[in-house]
């Protein structure tokens, strides 16, 4: 280990290693470590061990070691062969795909219709239930603490489909009482003076390390509060760009006369009308049609150093840039540049109002509140389980649930209404019998190394479209083809626990922005209690940051540069992404005197190959699919039911809000119901 490394902290013993179900693994391969199949040969049960507590488990994390090597063997061998399959015996009124959002809302939906009298058994690939929604959890000198490792918020309140705030309310959620709660923390970073916005210029894009804040500039909340994953409002690092510059804050940035002049231009005007001649219906199609770079570049033709602070602009929606930004979103969206275009506002509600919302939800009145909890949209997983499983989460309340112990261990017992069955991967789902005669539908899946087959009435794939054809290959052509066409976008977020937070109040911001970093920039958690679980309030308090990276590759379509994103998370050790985070953290907040070696307690990177649902985009994708909700739109053709096996997905929304999840639940569910001629196991 060199210098650099050691001063970086390298050395230090902090756990760092991938798990594979609790055990550490010494070396990674394209199957599940042998040893450990044979460990579990007569019963693989790693969630009953006392010490089974995935949250708390940190270096890689996301898509794990063990999650998805058996999935990948499926795909690179097409089928599997199930001829060794073992039946367990068991039969179920319901089987569920995936134990992520959608998949423990059809789980509710079900029980809540047929009662609890109900049979249905959860499969999930993950050593934890919620899918993206995850938690990471670290404690430290006697303190709890938590942040999202995947999805982050509940967006626009006010937005959520009636089935959506019907699985919200049940489970216990108060979004009112919570809010309220929350009021003195949404001012605590202002209160501390954290009011600067903060940029750094790295020596790799521009030769010279240099941190530049805008004191008074920023809002006092956290850089995740402009939406998923994306900066800060005002932030033009990637954020929605507003508020401008002036000449003194220019003449601190290592930016060329040009881009300074056309910096100035760009935010301040006159614009002209770029388009004229033409219409505002006529302005909106070709805006649609053209990325917000190429609306820069070639419109209002700013220097290209100008396009350096909105480069990550579109990664909070579509995890590309702003080369695969639609001019016309950024219209939507406030960012510069359209003040002479004399574009007529669009109606309130339009894009966020279809079927499972879309990224534009928060723009107009009438969104409500975007709420965020200390770890995400893993307290609504945690209390959906609480529903399902009543002694699986201790308590009553959703206060009481942000520092609840979850019991792994009554997840998978037989007796009760609901099973989530975590570390298994389903490989094949067929019809026992001649499609639309069959009685039941049987699941196979691999566990501890060994595949094994469960029975029952229906099956509802709460799982990846892109990955169902290979799990239901009798599926008609045209329906495999729609579910393949969605590439999913890869993301990480990162959380590090550090002892303090007293760099960011030296410096006096709550997030430094990194353009070109190898994270998009770092923030401080968004400042938010639940219960038992606090929120640091001074900055001598440990607390946990939050880091973004999108692995893009600018100038290519979409859809390639998803597919070259999820290779490269796929193939990054945990010691690269730790070496970078610790040089990025050194050089963005040594300025007020953080020291990686010193001040990290833990790291967990939750690397997401497959993240955000397919959004459709007018770049790519035709007009109408992007604006209405026609039903020639390749989720509708996906999401249709093949005999007793039905699909609900974030996927079959074509959008990633987890109200789009709960949504294409229930309509699942309801098919499900609607074909479901037999009673109840128990009647």
């Amino acid at each position: 280990m060199d210098a650099h490394d050691r001063r970086l902290g390298m050395d230090r013993q902090i756990t760092r290693r991938d798990f594979l179900n609790g055990v550490s693994l010494a070396v990674a391969g394209s199957a599940i470590a042998p040893e450990l199949a044979r460990a579990f040969e007569q019963e693989f049960a790693p969630e009953r061990a006392a010490d089974y507590y995935p949250p708390t488990r940190v270096g890689m994390r996301g898509s794990h070691a063990g999650s998805f090597e058996v999935a990948h063997q499926l795909r690179d061998r097409k089928q599997w062969d199930l001829s060794g399959a073992v039946s367990t015996g068991e039969t179920y009124d319901l089987v569920i795909v995936g134990g992520g959002m959608s998949g423990l809302s059809a789980a509710y939906y079900f029980i809540r219709e047929v009662g609890r009298n109900a049979k249905v058994l959860i499969l999930d690939n993950h050593d934890d239930f919620g899918g993206h929604a995850k938690r990471n959890e670290f404690h430290y000198d006697g303190r709890m603490l938590a942040l999202n490792g995947g999805t982050l918020n509940i967006e626009s309140w006010n937005r959520y489909n009636e089935h959506a705030r019907a699985v919200i309310h049940d489970i216990g959620i108060d979004i009112d009482r919570f809010v309220a709660s929350n009021e003195k923390n949404r001012a605590l970073y202002r209160s501390l003076g954290l009011t600067g916005q903060a940029t750094f210029f790295d020596k790799e894009t521009w030769g010279v390390d240099k941190l530049v804040i805008r004191r008074g500039a920023g809002r006092g909340g956290s850089a995740e509060t402009a939406g998923r994953g994306a900066p800060a409002s005002g932030e033009a690092g990637g954020g929605r760009g507003r508020g401008g510059y002036a000449a003194a804050d220019l003449a601190q940035m290592p930016l060329s006369p040009q881009a300074q002049k056309d910096t100035l231009r760009l935010y301040g005007g006159p614009h002209p009308d770029y388009m004229p001649g033409l219409s505002s219906a006529e302005k909106k199609v070709r805006l649609a049609k053209m990325s917000y770079q190429d609306f820069l570049l070639n419109l209002v033709k700013v220097d290209t150093q100008v396009l350096w602070f909105f480069r990550n602009q579109g990664t909070g929606n579509f995890c590309v840039g702003v080369d695969c930004f639609p001019a016309l979103f950024a219209w939507q969206e406030g960012l510069p540049g359209f003040a002479g275009m004399n574009l007529e506002p669009s109606p309130n509600g339009l894009l966020a109002d279809l079927p499972g919302g879309h990224h534009g939800r928060q723009i107009g009145p009438g969104g409500g509140p975007t709420v965020h909890f200390p770890d995400g949209n893993a307290t609504i997983a945690r209390l959906l389980i609480r529903w399902l499983i009543p002694d699986a989460v201790p308590g009553k309340s959703m206060e009481d649930v942000g520092a609840a112990h979850v019991d792994y261990a009554t997840l998978d017992r037989s007796g009760q209404t609901a099973r989530v069955r975590l570390n298994s991967t389903v490989v094949n789902v067929h019809h026992d019998g001649v499609l639309g005669r069959a009685k039941e539908v049987v699941t196979s899946y691999v566990r501890g190394g060994k595949t094994h087959q469960v029975r029952s009435r229906a099956v509802v794939m709460a799982c990846w479209n892109m990955f169902i054809p290979y799990l239901v290959p009798d599926l008609p052509s045209a329906q495999k083809e729609a579910l393949a066409f969605g590439v999913k976008g890869p993301l990480v977020y990162t959380s590090v626990a550090v002892k303090n937070w007293s760099a960011f109040q030296k410096l006096g911001v709550s997030a430094v922005n990194s353009p070109t970093m190898y994270h998009t920039g770092v923030s401080l958690a968004e400042a938010v209690s639940l219960g038992d679980l606090h929120h640091p309030q001074t900055p001598e308090e440990p607390v946990v940051l939050h880091m973004t990276r999108f692995p893009m590759s600018p100038g290519k379509p979409r859809k390639e540069q998803h597919r070259i994103g999820r290779a490269d998370l796929l193939s990054t050790t945990f010691e690269t992404f730790e070496r970078n985070i610790r040089d990025q953290l050194a050089r963005n907040l040594g300025e007020g005197g953080f020291d990686p070696a010193r001040d990290i307690i833990a790291i967990a990177v939750n690397r997401w190959p497959h993240g955000y649902a397919y959004t459709y985009n007018p770049l790519y994708d035709p007009m109408e699919w992007v604006y209405t909700s026609t039903n020639d739109r390749p989720c509708v053709v996906a999401r249709q039911p093949f005999g007793l096996i039905t699909i609900a997905n974030s996927d079959a929304a074509a959008s990633p809000h987890t109200d789009a999840a709960m949504l294409e639940a229930h309509r699942a569910v309801q098919e499900v119901l609607q074909r479901r001629a037999l009673p109840l196991l128990s009647a």
